[in-house]
Parts: C-alpha cells; sequence; structure tokens
C-alpha cells in the first residue's frame, strides 16, 4: 500500500491510464476480429473496414499500448487477408 501523497496519487494516476489503454486495445482486438470474420464471406466488405481498424491500430502504437513493429504485422496480416 502507498504511504506518502504522492505514491497515492500515482496510483490515482496510472488507473486511469490503464482504464485508458485497455479500452484503446478492447477496440483494436474487436475491429481485427470483425474484420477476420467478414473477410471469411465478403472481401468488399472486410476492405472497406480495413481503413478503420488501420486508424485504430495506428492510434494504439502511438500511444504505446503496442509496439511499432506489432502494430505494422497487426496491419500486414490483415491486409494479406482481405485480398
Amino acid at each position: 500500500m502507498p504511504i506518502t501523497q504522492s505514491a497515492k496519487k500515482a496510483i490515482r494516476g496510472s488507473l486511469r491510464k490503464k482504464a485508458f489503454n485497455d479500452q484503446r486495445k478492447k477496440a483494436m482486438k474487436e475491429i481485427i476480429k470483425k474484420i477476420e470474420k467478414v473477410a471469411k464471406t465478403d472481401k468488399k466488405e472486410a476492405a472497406k473496414l480495413l481503413s478503420s481498424a488501420f486508424q485504430t491500430i495506428d492510434k494504439a502504437a502511438q500511444k504505446g499500448i503496442v509496439k511499432k513493429n506489432n502494430a505494422a504485422r497487426k496491419k500486414a496480416r490483415l491486409s494479406r487477408l482481405v485480398k
């Protein structure tokens, strides 16, 4: 347990940041799963969703939720899946 006031404040801040990070990571995973599901039936519809997925993945990489190369790999796999 934190004892000092600054340590308590740091925990509050880290919990807030964790909530934002979890939300962004969840959104990224959901759009990836959605594209993978749609790509099995309709490639054109999946291609339309691709730009929003790229945007979500790039934002997660920019905020440090996933690493840059991890984001690039996810985008490459999605684009290859849609082709």
